[in-house]
């Protein structure tokens, strides 16, 4: 039952990808008050958490609305994964911010930085590929465990900052984008796999 969880957390960490919304976090937050990057980083973390649940546990009434079947889905959200995985790895960002006082909680930094297209059908296929209580159960404590692990990067983004610098930031980001291109190919094979049935 550890294990299982452990392995989800890690699977979801990855795709949320703290690293990569941390250095997006940073750029735009500069000329915000520690405070104020602090209960930020909570409000993205629940953000993060509340999105994903919905996405999770109400997302596969959209399969029996417009008859996706879930491995056309995976291959769909895979590929859409994949693309986002290159631009993480390549280190192209995602956003501009023009006016740093507006507020970037939802938009961009919940959705579609840590949320973004890939890793909402990544939620998608996995809450449509597990029907029984006791596997949806692990989920969301997998899904808890990692938008709090989100929300921990953030609020120690001050510290980050200061012992990774800006090269180091993009380092592990791009890193990260590798891991994502890995967990992409994965979803894809499984799809095209299940749905060729071999």
């Amino acid at each position: 039952m550890s294990a299982a969880l452990f392995s989800l957390y890690l699977k979801l960490l990855v795709l949320y990808s703290p690293f990569f919304v941390l250095s997006c976090f940073i750029g735009m937050t500069r000329g915000y008050t520690l405070k104020e990057r602090k209960r930020l980083a909570w409000r993205v973390a629940s953000g993060v958490f509340v999105a994903s649940m919905l996405l999770y546990l109400f997302g596969t009434h959209i399969f029996v609305l417009f008859g996706i079947t879930i491995d056309a889905f995976r291959i769909g959200a895979g590929s859409v994964l994949f693309i986002s995985a290159l631009g993480m790895a390549q280190g192209k960002s995602v956003v501009q911010s023009d006016n740093l006082q507006q507020d970037v909680t939802i938009v961009p930094l919940t959705i579609p930085i840590t949320v973004g297209p890939g890793t909402i059908g990544a939620l998608l296929v996995m809450g449509a590929s597990q029907p029984h209580w006791n596997d949806k159960l692990l989920a969301v404590g997998g899904i808890f465990l990692a938008s709090v692990t989100v929300g921990m990067v953030l609020f120690l983004s001050g510290r980050f900052e200061r012992l990774l610098g800006e090269q180091g930031l993009q380092i592990v980001s791009r890193l990260m984008g590798l891991f994502v291109c890995a967990l992409a190919a994965q979803i894809i094979f499984t799809g095209v796999k299940n749905y060729l049935s071999l």
